[in-house]
């Protein structure tokens, strides 16, 4: 650990033992005593063509927010694959942020198998899979793992088959304290009238969504409206996905109008982290200062 990175940890520390948990909007220079609307944080997804280039290792993505003012991130497993049961790997990550003052908040999970698939054998598969990164977000201090709640066959049967496998994987999130998020992610995942059915389904306090601005695209020429989306999953919300891309019911898409829908986030009740899954490694700095300008425009009313 180098001086900077040293001294800035412990401002982080000596600081936060002066508000409530939660209360700092984190800089490099300054921590703010009041409640933000919302916090910010990055989310992993965002700079994957320079993780998969090797140009940015895994373990330096703590780094990679820190460097761009953010406070706070959120990890893709294909960046880590292999390394869900790897203390000593999760450990140089837990590690590298925490020596940063960035906090771990989730871990989106992909490539683990669809929680609606039809044949059962593979559902318990899934659900065996997602089990590994349960214990690995408890390790590394995150609240939620994402998952993806993929099936096939009519409207009823995908309905019952998430609702199945998701409580399955719920009932082992809880036993560790973490949450299960479903993500509006393609197909009729991206249908919040199926979400809502699947959460109100599962009914457990561990099983919430993750709304993403800009994945209501269902598939060509089929969408269902972002503002109107987001609204909906919002009640189950512990975190919300900030794209500035976002769709109408009409399969057309737009730019965001950040104002509009984090108004809709914030009447929700949630004051969590919004993160920025868009932009690229050049844009973060622009990305989160748009984030903090709507911020600052909505504190003013």
């Amino acid at each position: 650990m180098n001086q900077k990175d040293q001294f800035s940890r412990r401002d982080f520390l000596a600081k936060s033992s002066l508000y409530p948990l939660g209360a700092l909007a984190m800089s490099h220079t300054a921590f703010s005593n009041e409640y933000p609307l919302f916090r910010i944080s990055l989310a992993q997804w965002t700079i994957n063509p320079e993780l998969k280039s090797g140009k940015v290792d895994n373990l330096d993505f703590a780094k990679v927010a820190y460097d761009h003012g953010i406070e706070a991130i959120e990890y893709v497993n294909q960046f880590f694959m292999d390394k869900a049961e790897d203390e000593a790997y999760l450990g140089e990550m837990k590690n590298r942020a925490e020596d940063l003052g960035v906090k771990s908040l989730l871990i989106m999970c992909d490539r683990e198998g669809n929680l609606g698939d039809p044949d059962e054998s593979k559902r318990s598969e899934a659900v065996e899979n997602h089990k590994k990164w349960v214990t690995a977000a408890k390790f590394l201090g995150c609240h939620s793992i994402r998952v993806n709640a993929y099936s096939s066959g009519s409207w009823e049967e995908q309905v019952k088959l998430v609702i199945d496998c998701l409580s399955r994987i719920t009932e082992f999130g809880a036993e560790h304290e973490i949450n299960v998020l479903v993500e509006n992610h393609g197909g009729l995942s991206s249908n919040d009238e199926r979400i809502v059915e699947d959460m109100e389904g599962v009914g457990h306090e561990r099983c919430g969504t993750l709304p993403d601005f800009g994945n209501f695209r269902i598939k060509e020429g089929e969408s269902y409206d972002s503002y109107e989306g987001t609204k909906k999953m919002m009640p189950w919300a512990k975190g919300v996905s900030v794209k500035d891309q976002v769709w109408d019911a009409d399969a057309n898409r737009s730019a965001l109008d950040y104002d509009r829908m984090l108004k809709i986030v914030l009447d929700a009740g949630f004051n969590g982290y919004c993160g920025i899954e868009h932009g690229g490694f050049a844009g973060l700095n622009a990305s989160r200062e748009k984030l903090e300008a709507v911020r600052d425009r909505l504190a003013a009313g």
